[in-house]
Formats: C-alpha cells, structure tokens, sequence
C-alpha cells in the first residue's frame, strides 16, 4: 500500500511468470519428439491459453483502477486472463458462475440424479486425436437418455432435463473421456407436467450408449464393423453408466459424500 494506493499482484510477480515461460518453451520444443505420439498433436489452443495463464494477474499486461466512493481509497487490480481449467483462479470463479446461473436459470426444482458414462480404452484415442469427436459424444449421451425416458415413460414426446459435461480425464489423470450428466428423474411432457421414472435401468441405458457411440464413430468412418463384431464378442464391452442415488431440490449434501459414493467407491471414471 502506497499513499492511498493498494497494489494487488505486484510486478515482482512477473519474475515467476517469465521462469514459467522459459519452461514451457523448453517442454514446447520437445513436445512432438518425446510426446505427439501418445498424447497426440500440440494443438494451437494449448499454446494460447498458456500464453494467456502467464500473463495472468501481471499489472505490466494491464488493469483497472478501483475506487471507494465513501473513503477515497484505490487500488489497481491486473486483469485476469479468463481461462478454464489450466488458470486455478479463474477456473474457479467461472465455474462458480456457472453452477448458479445453471440452478437459477435451467434447472427445475425436481428431483435429479447424477450419471457418468463412460467409453472403452479401445476407442479413446479417436477422440484423443480429434477432439472435434468430443461434441458428438455428449450428443450421443443425449439421444441416449431421451431414447431411454422416452421408453420407460411411454411417450414419444417426453423428453427429459439434462446438462451434460465433458471430462477427459481420469482418477490417475490418464486419458479417459467420459461424460458427467445431470439430469432430471422423469420426463417433461408438451403440457410441462413431471412424471417421475423408476429407478434407472444401468444396463439398459448402457446398451443404447453404447448403440450410439458406434453408429456414430462407424457413420465418421474412424471404426468399421469388423471392429464392431469384436466388441460384440468381448464379455465386457467396455461401455459403462454409473448413476449416483437420486438428488431432490432441497438436498443441500454434496454428492460425493452420499452413500455408494464415498472415497472408497471406484466409479467409471477411474480409470
């Protein structure tokens, strides 16, 4: 603080960032020799929102000035650089920011349940290499859902609530794409009306993600049906839905301490 001044992330800050730079330059050097051929291609967007990491919260990169109308005090606060999970800070903040605009806004007040749905090792390194693939798994995960309430709800124009989120990884921080689903227990019909569903059929709801991930990886060209039939003969396919118990809009408990799902619990994503 300096005559009614407040500096927040001083510029000594950027000695740390221009070390981090150094290093990323370095292991950016290396990247296609020692690593392109397990974890695929360095793709451009990496690279940016690196750049964008290590100007983060650097008062030399730019701010905004902040003054209290009653005392007069001030202070300068660094711009951020608004990235999503590799920055810790501002991570946190927007994913803050969507959780409540997702409970205020799109979420009803019924009851909801958490799944995750998961892929074989087999086929995650078409999505490794093409993360264009990403958009069309969480769309397969839809039409799996709403092909699977429509069915138990005996109405073809039900359809359920659901946001979907995309992780690539696992447990061990290994490759694993697999989606985290928050849906709704029962299906919305034309008249807006609930009907609650029972108690979710796993396997039932695996088979039709799993129909729907192949359909679309077979429709992309980047599996045949020679690989299909395989699949089909091993005794675990490697597909799995977990759902967590049911979550009803007053519950308050995070779901990570619900029973089945304690820290001893090994879900799907594990892996």
């Amino acid at each position: 603080m300096c005559g009614g001044f407040t500096l927040l992330n001083p510029p000594e800050e950027g000695r740390e960032a221009a070390f981090n730079r150094v290093n990323f330059e370095t292991f950016e050097g290396i990247y296609e020799e020692r690593f392109e051929q397990r974890y695929g291609f360095f793709r451009p967007y990496v690279k940016d929102v690196i750049h964008r990491y290590l100007e983060c919260g650097v008062l030399h990169n730019g701010f905004a000035r902040i003054r209290c109308g009653e005392c007069g005090h001030e202070y300068l606060l660094a711009f951020s650089c608004k990235r999503r999970h590799f920055c810790p800070s501002c991570h946190q903040k927007r994913v803050v920011e969507f959780g409540q605009w997702l409970c205020e806004t799109v979420i009803k007040a019924v009851p909801h349940r958490h799944l995750v749905m998961s892929i074989p090792k087999i086929l995650r390194r078409y999505f490794l290499y093409n993360r264009n693939l990403l958009s069309e798994l969480s769309r397969c995960g839809w039409e799996s859902l709403k092909a699977y309430f429509s069915l138990v709800s005996r109405d073809p124009k039900a359809v359920p609530g659901a946001a979907v989120a995309i992780q690539t990884f696992g447990d061990f921080l290994g490759f694993n794409f697999h989606l985290h689903v928050l849906v709704s227990d029962g299906c919305f019909h034309e008249s807006g009306m609930l009907t609650v569903a029972p108690a979710i059929d796993t396997r039932t709801l695996e088979r039709l993600f799993r129909h729907h991930v192949l359909k679309m990886l077979l429709k992309k060209g980047k599996i045949t049906r020679e690989m299909i039939f395989l699949l089909d003969r091993w005794r675990h396919t490697g597909f799995n839905v977990y759902c967590a118990p049911r979550i009803l809009p007053w519950q308050k408990q995070p779901w990570r301490t619900w029973p089945g799902t304690s820290s001893g619990h090994r879900s799907p994503r594990s892996g």
